[in-house]
C-alpha cells in the first residue's frame, strides 16, 4: 500500500485491508450475512475473515478467551468483535489502536477487548464510537453490530483517521478483562477450566512452568482431582502417546496445559466445561495406581470461593 493514496473523499486509500470478525451470532440466523454486507457497502474492496461466530451466546469471558487466543495471529488490520449482552445500555462503543496503528479493535467496552490487547503489547490510542457520519441509522438500538460496529471497522478500511469516529479516550480507562489465575493451595495446584475445543479436549488456566511451586515440573505424571474424584494423567506430547482410555496433560498449541483423550472427549468423560474447577497435585502413591487409566478415589475438597 502507498501512504499517498487516497480515495474520492479525500482519505487515505486502503488503509487497512482485512477485518477479522469475531462474534455470538452463530449461523442460524442473518446477522453475520448483514454484517458482511454493510461492511461490504462501505469497504468493498476489504477482506474479511471470519474467526469464529460461535461463542456461546452473552460470554463475553469466552470471546475474550477466544479472540486473545487468535490476536497474535491474525493479519494486521482491524478486528470487530461483538459479544455485546449490554447492546442499547450505556456501555461505550470503542475503538482500540495497538502496535501504533498496526492494527485497531473495534466493539464493547465490556472486557471483550481486553485479553487480546494485552496479549499484543497494549493499546496505543482509543476513541469512543459516537460519529454519526460513521454509523447507520437504526430502527432500534440492538444490532450495534449491523449499526455501529461494521460501519466504523469498514470506514478505518477506508482510509478514515481513528480519530475521525469519536472523542479519545484514555485507554487506562476501557473495562479490563478478568482471567483467573491458578493458586497454590494445600500442596496443590487450584486451577480452571479456560476453553473446551470441539474435540473435547480442555485448556486450563495453568502453564508448564505453573508446576513448578507444587513440585510437579518434571513429574510424569499428575493427579487431576476434578468434583471430589480424582485420576492420574500423563505428562505427553501427543494425543497417540496415550493409551485407550488414557487421561493425559499436554501443552496445546497455545502453550497452556489441558487436559486430553487420544480420539475421545476428556471433557465429556472427566464432566468438565468452560470455568469448572481442577486440582492438579502430586500422586498419592497408595490409592492411584498409574497403569489404570481409569482409577479414582473420592477425595473431599473445600468449596473455593
Amino acid at each position: 500500500m502507498s501512504a499517498d493514496r487516497h480515495d474520492a473523499d479525500g482519505h487515505d486509500a486502503d488503509r487497512y485491508d482485512t477485518i477479522s470478525f469475531l462474534s455470538d451470532y452463530g449461523h442460524g440466523d442473518e446477522f453475520v450475512g448483514v454484517v458482511h454486507s454493510v461492511i461490504r457497502q462501505i469497504a468493498p474492496a476489504a477482506a474479511v475473515i471470519d474467526v469464529t461466530h460461535e461463542v456461546p451466546a452473552h460470554d463475553v469471558r469466552a470471546g475474550g478467551l477466544a479472540l486473545a487466543r487468535s490476536a497474535q495471529y491474525l493479519v494486521p488490520g482491524v478486528v470487530l468483535a461483538v459479544v455485546d449482552p449490554g447492546v442499547a445500555t450505556a456501555r461505550r462503543a470503542v475503538a482500540v489502536e495497538v502496535g501504533d496503528g498496526a492494527s485497531i479493535l473495534v466493539g464493547p467496552d465490556n472486557g471483550l477487548l481486553a485479553p487480546a490487547v494485552a496479549m499484543v503489547g497494549g493499546a496505543t490510542r482509543a476513541v469512543e464510537l459516537t460519529s454519526t457520519e460513521h454509523r447507520l441509522e437504526s430502527p432500534g438500538p440492538t444490532f450495534a453490530g449491523r449499526d455501529v460496529f461494521a460501519p466504523a471497522a469498514a470506514h478505518l478500511c477506508r482510509g478514515v483517521p481513528l480519530d475521525a469516529l469519536g472523542p479519545e479516550i484514555d485507554p487506562a480507562g476501557l473495562r479490563p478483562g478478568v482471567l483467573p489465575l491458578p493458586q497454590v493451595e494445600d500442596g496443590g495446584l487450584g486451577a480452571e477450566v479456560l476453553w473446551v475445543d470441539r474435540f473435547g479436549n480442555a485448556q486450563l488456566n495453568v502453564g508448564p512452568d505453573d508446576l513448578a511451586p507444587i513440585g510437579l515440573d518434571g513429574a510424569d505424571r499428575v493427579a487431576v482431582t476434578v468434583d471430589g474424584s480424582t485420576r492420574t494423567a500423563r505428562r505427553v506430547g501427543a494425543y497417540a502417546d496415550l493409551a485407550p482410555g488414557e487421561l493425559g496433560l499436554a501443552v496445546d498449541s497455545y502453550g497452556l496445559l489441558a487436559l486430553i483423550l487420544d480420539q475421545r472427549s476428556a471433557a465429556d468423560e472427566l464432566g468438565l466445561s468452560a470455568s469448572a474447577a481442577v486440582t492438579l497435585a502430586a500422586p498419592d502413591a497408595d490409592s492411584a495406581d498409574p497403569s489404570d487409566p481409569g482409577r479414582t478415589s473420592p477425595v473431599h475438597l473445600r468449596k473455593r470461593a
